[in-house]
């Protein structure tokens, strides 16, 4: 518990003062390691808040596609046979 608190810890820090990218791959590693991380979702969207396009919608579709990459490698993990999935 503690080191999932500490990776959300460092993807906030990463949105607020890394470039986008680094936070990308620092999302993409928890959803990975962790079981559930909705924590990368809720903070690409607030670095879309704060550092995205003027435009309103463009910000509501990357959160659209965030969801969507997230939902899908919550599935695609189900199916890796060497990642170990709680019952």
């Amino acid at each position: 518990m503690l080191i999932r608190i500490l990776a959300s810890f460092l993807l906030l820090f990463s949105v607020l003062f890394m470039p986008f990218w680094v936070s990308l791959l620092l999302a993409l590693a928890g959803v990975f390691y962790f079981s559930i991380f909705w924590e990368a979702v809720a903070l690409l969207f607030l670095s879309n808040l704060l550092y995205g396009a003027g435009d309103p919608s463009a910000i509501f579709i990357s959160l659209l596609i965030y969801t969507i990459i997230f939902i899908a490698i919550e599935m695609l993990k189900k199916k890796i046979k060497f990642y170990d999935t709680p019952n």
